[in-house]
């Protein structure tokens, strides 16, 4: 039995994307406190946007792991105020991707439905699916894809995430091979 993971094929990642990362307030899907998306044409990063979030409720469990406070956000829009124009980025895109992208779909799709948006018609693609089918890393957090790649990363700044994320998909959709040395550094995070 074969266990060299597979490498999906170039032609089926996208090339025009968006890379979106969300942090929440607290564990319920409708408390996006901030977000960030980093447009990608051409596999190449041609914007940037970012925006706090204030949630529907003050209550901030993991402010630990982002450092974004209820003060902080307390007078920034909604999800349902901002999003509109933030969306915008989105025209033209062929996917969104996202590192563990279930839990950015739902956080996307939950904020959607509680102020009467519509969802995004895009199909989601995973970094985390993606770097353990291209280049085998086990984990793949965010921290151990982006030091196994050798790319920068801020970690739970949503801005330093997308963009992790965004470069994550372009090297893959470059062709990087995997490399054994990377991937021990990578483990080596954990």
């Amino acid at each position: 039995m074969n266990n060299t993971p597979r490498t999906a094929p170039r032609s089926e990642l996208p090339a025009n994307f968006v890379a979106i990362d969300f942090e929440t307030a607290d564990r319920s899907s409708d408390s996006a406190c901030a977000v960030a998306l980093v447009r990608v044409e051409g596999l190449e990063i041609v914007r940037r946007e970012f925006c706090l979030l204030r949630p529907p409720r003050p209550n901030f469990e993991f402010s630990y792991l982002h450092g974004i406070t209820w003060a902080a956000v307390a007078d920034k829009p909604t999800f349902g105020e901002a999003w509109p124009e933030l969306s915008r980025i989105l025209e033209g895109a062929d996917a969104l991707v996202a590192h563990n992208a279930p839990f950015d779909r739902d956080v996307l799709m939950t904020c959607c439905r509680a102020a009467r948006l519509p969802p995004t018609p895009l199909p989601f693609k995973c970094t985390v699916q993606l770097a353990r089918s291209t280049w085998g890393i086990f984990p793949t957090k965010l921290p151990n894809v982006c030091a196994y790649l050798g790319i920068p990363l801020k970690h739970h700044d949503p801005v330093s995430d997308a963009e992790a994320c965004a470069r994550i998909m372009i090297e893959a959709r470059r062709g990087r091979p995997r490399n054994k040395l990377d991937a021990r550094r990578a483990r080596r995070l954990t």
